[in-house]
């Protein structure tokens, strides 16, 4: 029996790390402007036109 608790720990740790991740994922996705969005959108939009042009 102990050994199926160890499991059940282990998952919920995993379940924890995880959603730590995911937050602070999150986080750093909303601390753009929204002007560096836009500059970086601009930037990728770019990046396929030049992209398309040389197939």
């Amino acid at each position: 029996m102990k050994w199926w608790k160890l499991v059940g720990l282990a998952g919920l740790a995993g379940v924890v790390a995880t959603g730590a991740v995911t937050v602070r994922a999150e986080r750093q996705r909303r601390a753009y402007t929204p002007e560096e969005i836009r500059s970086r959108l601009h930037e990728r939009v770019e990046q396929a036109r030049e992209a398309a042009a040389e197939s």
